[in-house]
Order: C-alpha cells, then sequence, then structure tokens
C-alpha cells in the first residue's frame, strides 16, 4: 500500500537559534500543508535533556529524536542515525549542515535511501572551518539534490563539480512562528523598559552569530565614525567573537553605547524595538533575519552580499558595499535622518516580503524535489530493499 504522505526525515546538529535552524522549522511545522509527513533528527551534546531548537517543533506534534553525540562521537552518532531511518523507513532524508552532510547522509544513501540538502553558504573562517567545508562540497556531488539558497550560491556549487541537473535554486521563504510584538512591548522585553516611555536615543539593532562572516565588528567601525550623533546599539546573538568585539567597542569609546543582549529565544518578535536594522554581513545566502525585519516593518541598512540583493532592492532598504565602514555609517545616518523615507521604504519591504516570500510556494517547490528524487510517481513504498531494512 502506499503512503498517504510523502515522509521526510531532515538530519541536523543544530545551533540554539540562527537561520539554519529557522529553515528546517519551517519545513517540519508547513509539512502537512504540502502532502508530507516531517520528522526531525538533532545531533545535540551528550547529556542534553532539552534543546531549545527542538521545543517549538514538540510543542507543533513534530516528532523528534535528539540524538546525543557530542564531539567526536561520529561511529555513535551514524548507528543512531541508521536505526532512525530503519525505524521509519522514510521515502527521503534531508540534511542540514556540514556535518549532516558529511557524516549521516552517506548513512542514509547506504541504506538506499534518496539524500537531500539545503546550502545557506560557505563562511571561511579558520583552517578548520575551511578544512570541514572542503569535505562538505566534496560531499554534496553525491547526493540526489542540492537546493541552494541564493543564485550566487548555486552557481559557485555547480563550479565547485556538483552536477548541475542536482542544483535546485530555492530562495528561502518567510513563515511566521510568531506576530511581533509592538514597540514598546518589544523594547520592554528587550531592555527591561517599562510602560510605552520611549528611550532618548535611536535604537540601532543588529541580529545574529558574532562571528567574523557577520560582520559584528564591520558595524562597530561604523558606529565609531557616528561618536557625534545619538544612538544605541542592542547587538542580539552569541558567537566565538563576543569577548574580542567587547573589547573592540570598548577601545573605540563604544562601551556604554553598545549593549549585548546574548542570544534570545524568539529575537523575531523584538524588531521593533530598534529604528534601524543593520545587516553587516561579509557573506549570506538567503538571511533569514532579512526577513524578520521586513515582517517587522523596521528600516532595513544591509551589506549587498550573497541573497540580500535578491530580497530587497533601493526600493525596500538601503544597500551598502561589504566590508566598508564609512558606507554603512553614511547610511545609518541618513535612515536616522529621514524617518520618512525610511518608513516608506520599511512598508515596501514588508509588502515585498508577503507577495515574494510565502511559505506555501517555498513548501509545493520543496515536495516536488522530494517527490523527484525519490521517484514517488513510479515506485510503490513495498519496493524499498529488503537488506536495507533488515535489523
Amino acid at each position: 500500500m502506499q503512503r498517504e504522505r510523502l515522509a521526510v526525515l531532515h538530519v541536523v546538529a543544530p545551533g540554539e537559534f540562527g537561520g539554519l535552524e529557522a529553515v528546517v522549522q519551517a519545513l517540519a511545522l508547513g509539512a502537512p500543508a504540502a502532502g508530507l509527513e516531517a520528522r526531525v533528527a538533532a545531533i545535540v551534546p551528550d547529556g542534553a535533556v532539552a534543546h531549545p531548537f527542538l521545543d517549538p517543533l514538540v510543542r507543533a506534534g513534530v516528532e523528534t529524536f535528539a540524538i546525543g553525540a557530542g564531539g567526536r562521537a561520529y561511529r555513535r552518532e551514524r548507528r543512531a542515525v541508521a536505526d532512525v531511518c530503519r525505524r521509519l523507513r522514510p521515502d527521503v532524508v534531508h540534511t542540514h549542515g556540514y556535518r549532516a552532510d558529511v557524516l549521516d547522509a552517506p548513512v542514509a544513501r547506504a541504506l538506499g535511501i534518496p539524500v537531500v540538502t539545503t546550502v545557506h553558504g560557505f563562511t571561511g573562517g579558520d583552517w578548520k572551518n575551511r578544512c570541514y567545508q572542503w569535505l562538505q562540497r566534496r560531499a554534496l556531488r553525491r547526493f540526489d539534490a542540492v537546493v541552494a539558497v541564493s543564485r550566487r550560491l548555486a552557481e559557485e556549487l555547480r563550479l565547485s563539480g556538483v552536477p548541475g541537473g542536482r542544483v535546485h535554486l530555492v530562495r528561502n521563504a518567510w513563515r511566521a512562528p510568531a506576530p511581533p510584538l509592538k514597540r514598546s512591548a518589544a523594547r520592554a522585553a528587550l531592555d527591561g523598559e517599562a510602560g510605552d516611555s520611549e528611550p532618548r536615543d535611536p535604537c540601532i539593532g543588529w541580529v545574529g552569530r558574532l562571528s567574523r562572516e557577520k560582520g559584528p565588528d564591520v558595524l562597530l567601525a561604523a558606529l565609531a565614525r557616528l561618536r557625534a550623533r545619538p544612538w544605541r546599539a542592542c547587538l542580539v546573538g552569541d558567537g566565538p567573537d563576543r569577548t574580542a568585539l567587547v573589547r573592540r567597542a570598548a577601545a573605540l569609546g563604544l562601551g556604554d553605547r553598545v549593549h549585548w543582549h546574548g542570544a534570545v529565544p524568539e529575537a523575531g518578535r523584538l524588531y521593533r524595538a530598534f529604528d534601524v536594522f543593520v545587516l553587516s554581513s561579509r557573506t549570506e545566502g538567503t538571511p533569514i533575519v532579512l526577513f524578520e525585519a521586513m515582517a517587522s516593518e523596521v528600516p532595513i541598512v544591509a551589506a549587498a552580499v550573497g541573497g540580500v540583493p535578491d530580497v530587497v532592492s533601493a526600493a525596500e532598504a538601503v544597500l551598502v558595499p561589504p566590508e566598508d565602514p564609512a558606507a554603512l555609517a553614511a547610511a545609518l545616518a541618513g535612515v536616522l535622518d529621514d524617518p520618512t523615507g525610511a518608513g516608506g521604504r520599511a512598508g515596501r519591504a514588508r509588502e515585498r516580503l508577503e507577495r515574494e516570500f510565502c511559505a506555501e510556494p517555498w513548501l509545493r517547490r520543496y515536495g516536488a524535489i522530494y517527490r523527484a528524487v525519490s521517484g514517488r510517481e513510479r515506485r510503490v513504498a513495498g519496493r524499498w530493499k529488503a537488506s536495507a531494512w533488515a535489523p
């Protein structure tokens, strides 16, 4: 008997929060609307009783599997993934991130299960990270389908040796987990301020991982050029560069004006606390934080990298060259000096988000990819190789 819904197992080694994590959650939560049955296996640190990434999935009734495999427990991880695959017998395994792509996708492939991955971008970084990404690029050549989230990334994948027919351009979409808070509530949640009182200085907001590829240092350099103006900056997120960035802010004389909020659950609800949102990245795919800012109708200043220009144009945001603090500072000053013009761009950004990046067509596109690689139209569920599912 053929299954009513095509079954997909997502495999990911998640951080607490982030764009990749948001995409996996949106795919899993939206699966029923696309005629899919989704489950999620998360590689989590040993001993982790719960993980923030899994919380919204569990609340929504998505079946999840927390696989404890911290550090280099690679064999144990692969055995656990194989056990889950044998138990569930999914039609497709969809991996996310270099660890799952390199370690876990071959497990599914060995069991005869088609494998799909979504590539969100390559960040470079130190020699260890570059080594991981080299391994990932080689692993991608063996996938049945490789989804790129921007045109530039799709071309990069083809040039790196992924067969062109297996590369699919599917830009990320927006599926709001919860509506944004009103401005006063967002500010109260972010800063602990009471009531509807407005802070004296405009708030410059930044959300992301505190690491080089996201460019928080570029923002600090831009803010140093705006010392004479009134403002305060709120940086939401955590990462390996936090200590160095705090020291850098102090050295620039910005220590009492830059506020470090750390990782905040449901940070997408807080954007209305900002007078302007900044994306200062050196590299990007299609950033979910950009969608969050658009959904909140907050003025945007963004580095024109990766898939950013595919999401917003000069009509919806102020775009600047990457790694250019002077241009970023000038753009921020322009937004703060012209709130009417900035508000108009923010309104058009919200309209474009709703018009071009809604979740339903996105989910259908993924469903079509899953069905194509699984051969679901031509194969009934009983044709799995018996050896693949032997206990």
